[in-house]
């Protein structure tokens, strides 16, 4: 199968914003308000999916699998629409991947973004088309007043310019429910990223949230670990160091996991209280199937903010230069 990667956005470009888990009821006025403003400032025209409306929510939090199917498809279908963004997570995109259309896809590439639950799609759609997705910011990402900065220009380096982008540590993160009062945050000074062990590694970005990412092992909708596989996996606050390390646990067993050349590990969030001796004596139990291998840790995306958009699909090169990543 071809890989495709979608064209990049350009000033007067349509986005649309779908709602594939939980609906979009669960965001404010003033959020969506914001996040909308934000996107025209990039000189992007904004629409919603005709299902993502605030009365369009059932008993799980979000809209019929029909309705968000309908939306998915209207979007990849409408040749106006150059880029869509997920306007949040939840807990069900696995739902709907029976029922896409995989070729209506394939025919129609364009920018899927988001993260969290989104993995599911992010993934499925990479297996079956090719198409390289993005896990990053949601549309509601960007109904943030307040440390907004990292993500929105590492976004446009991913999906506005050539595609290319030379990591680099926050200055600063975030781990507090932002939504609930604006003008009251609470930054983190960064201490940068964990090399928890070294190496050099160039190969094929797989991954995303790693409870949801599981959820497609054994299905045809986990893209395989092919040669020279970049693995990156973050967890929820949920995720203790027992939990991330069952579930890691988990992919190492995969068959194809002796394709995987380098880990890449996001920020955990302050509830995890997961520490870097912790990961540490993680990958010493886990040694014999590691070795050689580069990991990194303590990465800006994961479930905290500022956040990366990182290419599934795309490539990375790990040096001692640093990381490099490319759609």
């Amino acid at each position: 199968m071809q890989k495709t990667v979608p064209a990049k956005l350009q000033a007067g470009d349509e986005i649309r914003v779908i709602a594939p888990a939980t609906g979009i009821k669960i965001l404010s006025d003033e959020c969506l308000a914001l996040a909308k403003q934000r996107f025209e400032a990039m000189g992007l025209k904004v629409t919603f999916g005709k299902n993502t409306t605030k009365d369009n929510w059932d008993m799980g939090g979000s809209s019929s699998i029909a309705n968000r199917i309908e939306d998915l498809h209207q979007a990849f279908d409408d040749k106006n629409v150059k880029a869509i963004f997920t306007a949040i997570g939840g807990n069900n995109s696995n739902q709907l991947l029976d029922y896409i259309d995989y070729d209506l896809i394939a025919k129609n590439p364009k920018i899927l973004c988001g993260f969290s639950d989104i993995t599911a799609l992010l993934n499925a759609i990479y297996a079956k088309t090719g198409m390289v997705t993005f896990s990053g910011p949601h549309f509601s990402s960007f109904g943030m007043l307040k440390g907004i900065e990292y993500t929105a220009e590492n976004m446009q380096k991913m999906l506005f310019g050539d595609g290319k982008n030379q990591l680099h540590p926050s200055p600063e993160w975030s781990d507090d429910l932002w939504f609930l009062d604006q003008n009251n945050r609470t930054f983190i000074r960064n201490e940068g990223y964990w090399k928890l062990q070294d190496g050099n590694a160039e190969g094929t970005l797989i991954g995303g949230n790693l409870c949801t990412f599981n959820l497609l092992l054994g299905t045809q909708y986990r893209p395989a670990f092919t040669k020279n596989t970049v693995l990156f996996i973050e967890d929820t606050e949920n995720s203790n160091i027992a939990e991330f390390t069952r579930n890691f646990q988990a992919i190492i067993q995969q068959p194809d996991f002796a394709n995987v050349k380098a880990v890449l590990i996001g920020r955990f969030q302050k509830k995890s209280e997961v520490t870097r001796e912790q990961l540490e004596f993680m990958i010493n139990r886990f040694a014999p199937k590691l070795k050689g291998l580069p990991i990194i840790a303590n990465l800006d995306f994961g479930h905290s903010t500022p956040l990366l958009t990182i290419p599934v699909g795309g490539t990375a090169k790990i040096d001692q230069g640093g990381i490099k990543i490319e759609a």
